[in-house]
C-alpha cells in the first residue's frame, strides 16, 4: 500500500502523523511512504531523517493523488478537502460529531475513514488515551496561567502558599482527562474536587489519591455547588464519537466567581459548556460575564514533540494492519479498527455522528459487506 503523511496546517499544529521510526516500520513491511516536505521539521524530524528511513519527500498534491491511505493527526480542514480522492482511506482524529462539513465531504467522496478517537480495545480507547493524558495535564497548566490577573483571571495562585488558601479546582469527568488533570492539580497543591456519574470510577479515584481529593456524584445540584467556589473548572466529559453534553449552561455562569476560568477539554466534541466556542493557541481565551473560557481545540499541539511520540506509539500497529490487509479486511479482522470506522462508501457507520446531524445510520458490518 502507498501511505501518505501530509503536513498539518491547522493553526499552531506541529504534530505529525508519522515519525521517521514509523516510516521505517512501514517500508520494512513492504509499503511505500510519501511524506510532505517539512511535515515534521517543526519538532526536529527533518526531510533527511524521513528519507533515510525510506520515505519519499513530495509535495502535498502528489502525496494525496498517489496515496492509498492518508495518515494525519488532526481532522482535515476545509482547505484540504479538495485534495482527497474518492475511496481513499483516512486514518486520523476526526471528531465528526462536531463537524458537519467534514462529515459531508467524507460521505460525498466515499472516504473510508477510521478515527483514532473511536478505536476501542477491551473498553479502552488506546489512540485517544495518550492525547487525553496530555490534555488533562495541560488543562491544569493552562488554567493556572490564564487565571493570573495579567490575563484577566482572578489572580489566584492555584497552589497557594503557607498561610493562604489553596486554589479550588473542580473537574467534571473522571476519565483519562479528568484523572490526569487531578494528578497535576493535586501535585501542585490545589484543593481538588472531581465529579462523575460512574460511582465505580469515583471509588477508584478516591483510592488512587488516598482520599486527598473530594469526589462527588455528577448531579446538577453537585455541579452547581462545586462550581460556585471554584477558581478553575475543567470539563473532561467524553461520549466516544458523539457530541459532549452541555453540563454547565449559560445561566449557570451567575453561580461562578468573577475571574474564574472554564477550561473545556471536550471542545473537540462540541464542548461540555454551553458558552464554549473553539479557540486556537493564537487567541486561546475569551471572557463571558467576567468568566474566562479556555477552549483550544488542539491542546496537545502545544507540546508537539511529546504528543507526536505518544500518539504514533499508539496508532502504528493499527496503521500497519490496515496497510497489510486493506481497510475493509482490517476492520473485519480487528475489533479495534472495526470500532474506529466512521464512514464507508458514502455511508455513516457511527451512531453518535448520525444522531448529531440527523443522517441515516448504517451498521458497520452491513457497510463492509
Amino acid at each position: 500500500m502507498v501511505i501518505g503523511c501530509p503536513k498539518e496546517i491547522k493553526v499552531h499544529e506541529y504534530r505529525v502523523g508519522l515519525t521517521p521510526s514509523n516510516v521505517h516500520e512501514y517500508t520494512e513491511a513492504g509499503h511505500k511512504v510519501f511524506i510532505e516536505h517539512n511535515a515534521g521539521s517543526a519538532i526536529g524530524f527533518s526531510d533527511e531523517d524521513y528519507h533515510r528511513a525510506g520515505a519519499k519527500i513530495v509535495d502535498k498534491e502528489k502525496l494525496f493523488k498517489q496515496s492509498d491511505m492518508i495518515v494525519k493527526v488532526k481532522e482535515p480542514i476545509q482547505s484540504e478537502y479538495h485534495h482527497f480522492k474518492e475511496g481513499q482511506i483516512l486514518f486520523t482524529y476526526l471528531h465528526l460529531a462536531a463537524d458537519k462539513n467534514l462529515t459531508d465531504m467524507l460521505l460525498e467522496k466515499k472516504i473510508f475513514s477510521i478515527a483514532y478517537e473511536t478505536i476501542k480495545v477491551r473498553n479502552v480507547l488506546p489512540c485517544l488515551a495518550p492525547m487525553s493524558s496530555i490534555a488533562g495535564r495541560l488543562a491544569v497548566l493552562e488554567s493556572s496561567k490564564y487565571i493570573q490577573k495579567t490575563f484577566g483571571g482572578n489572580g489566584v495562585l492555584i497552589s497557594g502558599i503557607p498561610g493562604t488558601p489553596k486554589g479550588k479546582v473542580t473537574i467534571i469527568g473522571a476519565g483519562v482527562v479528568g484523572v490526569n488533570a487531578a494528578q497535576l492539580a493535586v501535585g501542585i497543591g490545589a484543593d481538588v474536587t472531581i465529579l462523575d456519574i460512574d460511582t465505580a470510577k469515583l471509588s477508584y479515584v478516591d483510592q488512587m489519591f488516598n482520599m486527598r481529593i473530594h469526589t462527588l456524584f455528577s448531579s446538577k445540584a453537585n455541579i452547581l455547588s462545586s462550581i460556585s467556589d471554584a477558581d478553575v473548572i475543567i470539563g473532561a466529559v467524553l461520549i466516544p464519537g458523539a457530541k459532549a453534553p452541555k453540563l454547565i449552561k449559560k445561566d449557570d455562569l451567575q453561580y461562578i466567581k468573577t475571574g474564574s476560568i472554564l477550561t473545556d477539554v471536550a471542545i473537540d466534541q462540541g464542548g461540555c459548556f454551553e458558552t464554549s466556542k473553539p479557540t486556537t493557541h493564537d487567541n486561546p481565551v475569551f471572557d463571558i460575564n467576567g468568566i474566562m473560557h479556555y477552549c483550544v481545540t488542539n491542546m496537545p499541539g502545544a507540546v508537539a514533540k511529546t504528543a507526536t511520540l505518544a500518539l504514533t506509539d499508539s496508532t502504528l500497529n493499527f496503521g500497519l494492519t490496515i496497510a497489510k490487509l486493506g481497510a475493509k479486511e482490517a476492520a473485519l479482522h480487528n475489533s479495534g479498527i472495526f470500532e474506529g470506522v466512521n464512514t464507508v462508501d458514502g455511508k455513516c457507520t457511527y451512531k453518535g455522528v448520525c444522531s448529531a446531524f440527523q443522517i441515516p445510520y448504517t451498521e458497520t458490518q452491513q457497510a463492509l459487506s
